[in-house]
């Protein structure tokens, strides 16, 4: 902000600031439900049911193909006529953004999940886990390690999206630098400026943050097996014995 830092006050950006922990909520919540979204409908994907495979193509294909923009009208002008329920523009954002994400997210899951080799699932089963144990601690620790770096890409994605939030009123940091350039609080240009390098500082923050989960979640994984088979053969050869 060395552009801005000598023409803008310290009310102005205290005014700039405050929209950035709007998007910062607004971006964390979306995260949150988009990933639950996304574990849950990449798991689905690979059902052997097929009514519940369907059902995930559907909110894939729906959810992925329609504008972020639109789907943000809908649930905050439509969904509250269809239903009759009232939701605030935080509940929207949240819902638009985060099933947005979703739906990108459940392929990179689906993906992710694939590509755990074979023999760890056909080692499990021979352990007689159980589908949830086998995902719980077997799949998804080895699936989650492959999803973080295209997952860092989405967050960064969904955290530029969240401005399209100001359209329905939520008073982001678009929002509030709108309202300084439509008030003539300060020059457009050092507003921006300004606006620019804070959606900048945020992306590198959410880079920093994945890199650094992929290097935790991923210690050992390539040298011994998963904490969770290590855990489960030492029960078996204990009963064994």
């Amino acid at each position: 902000m060395l552009v801005g830092s000598a023409v803008l006050s310290r009310d102005l950006y205290g005014e700039l600031l405050q929209g950035a922990l709007v998007t910062v909520k607004v971006t964390g919540l979306a995260a949150v439900l988009g990933t639950l979204l996304a574990l849950v409908g990449g798991v689905a994907s690979l059902s052997a049911r097929p009514a519940v495979r369907w059902l995930t193509i559907v909110y894939v294909e729906v959810f992925r193909g329609v504008a972020a923009i639109i789907l943000l009208y809908w649930i905050f002008f439509t969904v509250p006529l269809l239903l009759d329920v009232r939701l605030s523009p935080m509940q929207a954002g949240v819902l638009a953004l985060g099933t947005n994400m979703g739906a990108y997210g459940t392929e990179i899951a689906r993906g992710a999940i694939q590509a755990v080799p074979k023999g760890q699932t056909e080692a499990a089963i021979a352990l007689n886990l159980t589908t949830a144990q086998r995902l719980r601690h077997i799949t998804l620790p080895q699936a989650l390690v492959t999803m973080l770096p295209p997952f860092g890409n989405l967050l960064i994605e969904v955290m530029k999206a969240s401005a399209l939030v100001s359209l329905i009123t939520l008073q982001d940091l678009t929002f509030e630098a709108q309202n300084l350039r439509v008030n003539r609080a300060a020059d457009s240009v050092d507003i921006f400026v300004a606006v620019l390098i804070l959606y900048f500082l945020m992306a590198l923050v959410i880079t920093f943050a994945v890199r650094q989960a992929e290097r935790y979640l991923g210690r050992g994984l390539h040298v011994q097996p998963p904490q969770g088979m290590r855990r489960w053969a030492h029960r078996l050869s204990t009963v064994k014995r």
